[in-house]
């Protein structure tokens, strides 16, 4: 027979496993030198495999935790201050370095120009992203109280950082916290509510609030572990109630045509290949855009180039595909402006008449470049040391003006070309919502690796967030359709070769966070500060 565990048993086991961690997070937490830096950066490390594509979701909490304890060790400390910086700062670089490394990538595309730059470049700039962490983690040091307020104080400061990574020196949100729990539609519902900041806030401090269980007394406290649990349950619970039901497609709208024809970046640079590239298109949106019935194609970044410069476009268009069909195309554009050729990465819309003719409807410019690749900021400063931007024109691309609805084949669309799709609430222009999001971009310069699948998850909290469906068209992958509550309906995966036919996914309404934006994020940095100031919860750390 099997012996009958009793209460005592239980009560002893639960204080032994008590014993051992309150033992190891003060060994952890009073460890100092390069050893305490070392480990900050291991927890950082860490935490970034929460996001894709690894989705290790409880290395959040570990990572998040361990930052935790050591930071009770900086303040009992000589120097906390200080100490609780350089552990954020370590902490921060594990996380982006580990979680960018493969931005290297876009290096070995023109390695002969720009492979030096790698081991100067990517950790220069994951360095400089770790303070993003540092500040956070000095500040909270000053409002640093026992038990759950340090969790508050610490979760608040870093959702405020992430906010400005997001917006200051042109902004870089990526690998938030809340694209930890974007690899899933259900996870990740609670942004059409809060945003992508205020879940950062909700995430960490969720993730951290293991820490507070340990109190330094004899056993671990029980409350903030069922505050964890309940969390996470909460988060499951409001994603089922949302995601309830089939997703919804329009009647009236043509089918969605999505091409993804896997052209290796190189190859882009060929022209030799460029017709070939182009035939390859053709074909591929002729497979799926039939003459009985219209459709709205969709072409990746930059899918041929000077599209909108080339008076034969729309007549070759009119005659190679069906005629009902409306062409969304990336390319790169020309102009001339004051005795300069300006650039700009672009998306072009050829429309469709009666007599088969698909004249340029439209053009969008590309608003929101990217740094180093598509414009070298402080020029002639950085052009004096020898460095340049990836982009293949001197002066780089031109910015257009802003974010743009257009009607394409009687659908409301607003366009965003690849990097741009990273901000949130810069979708479209306000009051002039659409009703689908098209997204064209080329992650080819970033090789099979995290970046393409990280910036895919970027792509769901966009529609999540916004309430609306969206079609991604990628070179070489991750193409799909979203529908307005951020579920994958179709994909093409990484390096291959298809193309997507589907209804066009109806809009859905304008979310709580579409409608006031940060609103509730500032609400939650509010609650934050309440439980680190009024709040008393299991309030003894004694580690150091």
């Amino acid at each position: 027979m099997t012996p009958k565990v009793t209460t005592e048993q239980t009560t002893d086991r639960w204080g032994a496993i008590s014993t051992l961690i309150n033992r190891e997070a003060k060994r952890l937490a009073e460890t100092r030198g390069w050893s305490r830096y070392g480990i900050a950066f291991g927890f950082g490390a860490l935490t970034a495999t929460a996001l894709a594509p690894y989705y290790i979701l409880p290395a959040l909490a570990v990572g998040l935790c361990g930052l935790v304890i050591l930071l009770d060790g900086a303040m009992a400390s000589q120097t906390p201050k200080r100490m609780a910086f350089l552990t954020g700062w370590a902490f921060g670089f594990g996380y982006f370095l580990f979680g960018m490394y493969w931005l290297g990538f876009a290096f070995l595309v023109q390695a002969d120009q720009f492979g030096w730059m790698i081991p100067i470049a990517i950790p220069a700039f994951t360095g400089f992203l770790g303070l993003f962490s540092a500040l956070p983690a000095w500040l909270a040091a000053f409002a640093w109280r026992p038990g759950i307020a340090r969790i508050a104080a610490l979760a608040g400061f870093w959702a405020i950082f992430e906010f400005l990574r997001g917006n200051i020196l042109t902004g870089f949100p990526w690998n938030l916290i809340s694209q930890s729990f974007a690899g899933t539609a259900l996870l990740a519902q609670p942004v059409a509510w809060v945003g992508p900041y205020g879940y950062s806030l909700i995430l960490v401090f969720l993730a951290m609030l293991p820490a507070a269980a340990l109190t330094g007394a004899e056993r671990l406290s029980l409350r903030p572990l069922f505050g964890f649990a309940a969390g996470i349950a909460g988060i499951l619970l409001f994603g089922i109630i949302r995601l309830a039901g089939e997703p919804v497609f329009r009647e009236d709208a043509p089918k969605l045509v999505i091409v993804q024809p896997n052209v290796a970046q190189r190859d882009k640079f060929d022209s030799a290949k460029q017709a070939e590239n182009f035939r390859r298109m053709i074909e591929l949106t002729r497979q799926e855009a039939g003459e009985a019935e219209p459709a709205l194609a969709v072409w990746p970044e930059n899918a041929h180039p000077y599209l909108a410069n080339t008076q034969d476009a729309p007549g070759f268009f009119g005659s190679t595909l069906p005629q009902g069909t409306t062409l969304i195309a990336g390319t790169v554009r020309s102009w001339e402006d004051e005795s300069h050729t300006r650039y700009g990465n672009s998306v072009a819309i050829f429309g469709t008449t009666m007599d088969g003719e698909k004249p340029l409807d439209a053009v969008y410019d590309k608003h929101h470049l990217v740094p180093f690749g598509e414009y070298l900021p402080l020029k002639g400063l950085l052009t004096s040391l020898g460095l340049s931007q990836l982009a293949p024109f001197a002066e780089g691309f031109t910015a257009g003006p802003g974010p743009r609805t257009f009607d394409a084949a009687g659908i409301k669309i607003a366009p965003l070309i690849c990097y741009e799709d990273v901000f949130p609430r810069q979708l479209y222009p306000k009051n002039e919502r659409p009703e689908l999001l098209v997204v064209v971009t080329n992650d080819a310069w970033f090789g099979d690796n995290a970046g393409p699948r990280q910036h895919l998850d970027i792509s769901r909290l966009r529609s999540i967030e916004s309430g609306l469906p969206m079609a991604r068209a990628a070179n070489t992958g991750i193409s799909g359709v979203f529908d307005a509550r951020g579920r994958l309906l179709q994909e093409i995966p990484l390096y291959q070769q298809d193309v997507i036919s589907i209804p066009v996914p109806s809009a859905g309404a304008r979310t709580l966070y579409g409608s006031f934006g940060e609103l509730m994020f500032v609400f939650l940095l509010f609650a934050a500060a309440f439980i680190n100031f009024y709040v008393k919860l299991d309030a003894t750390v004694e580690h150091a």
